[in-house]
């Protein structure tokens, strides 16, 4: 037998009423056979079990690849969604932090895009947002699409900081900067890193109305 570390996060987390726990499983057991044992344990997990990725030590897997003793087993809820700075932090952002971390005489082009927290949704006030992330990966995958954006545009760098916590209307959540020699591929890459940030890094949020929440991905 091995012992196993659960994570949960967002959605995940309330449905298990957990950010953690560890579980004792056989050896040789594989991702389908965790996700059987945790529908069990947790019945208002069950549900939303279909709709949830499964990384294992920091890395995305499918349900036939074998977990090993000690691993951390993270469920990742669907998310809202190189050289550099990649970072998830619990503060205000400033754009000046990625344009500076991208910044060079070498580098004649350079696009930013600022994310804020809108005032409605779909005709909805929002009160605010609750951002939440699974920190280590979610650095780790910024600074994969850093090297994405590097191998697709050559010479072209990239930073991204995305904010976690309870932020207001106006508040800034996320912020990336993109340089490259060429106008072209600095604007290729910020669209790239905006699109490729919403697919694939685990930070998710939490809608708040005055008549309801959701988290943003998972539908009411």
């Amino acid at each position: 037998m091995a012992m196993i570390t659960i994570l949960y996060f967002a959605a995940a987390r309330e449905r298990a009423g957990a950010q953690r726990e560890t579980l004792e499983v056989p050896a040789g057991t594989r991702v389908q056979d965790v996700l059987r044992l945790l529908a069990e344990r947790h019945a208002s997990l069950k549900p939303l079990l279909p709709h949830l990725r499964v990384a294992v030590n920091q890395e995305f897997v499918d349900a036939s690849a074998e977990v090993p003793a000690g691993a951390e087993f993270a469920l990742i809820p669907p998310v809202s969604g190189g050289s550099g700075l990649f970072s998830v932090v619990d503060r205000p952002l400033r754009l000046e932090d990625v344009v500076a971390a991208v910044s060079g005489e070498a580098y004649g082009g350079l696009v930013t895009f600022s994310g804020s927290v809108r005032n409605q949704t779909k005709g909805r006030r929002v009160l605010r947002l609750e951002y939440e992330a699974y920190p280590p990966m979610a650095e780790k995958r910024l600074a994969a699409i850093g090297a994405e954006v590097a191998e697709r545009w050559s010479g072209t760098r990239l930073a991204i900081m995305h904010r976690v916590g309870t932020l207001m209307p106006g508040e800034l959540a996320v912020v990336i900067a993109a340089a490259a020699p060429h106008r072209k591929e600095a604007f290729l890459a910020c669209e790239h890193a905006i699109e490729r940030l919403k697919q694939d890094v685990p930070i998710w949020k939490k809608e708040f109305f005055e008549d309801g929440e959701i988290w943003v991905g998972l539908g009411p």
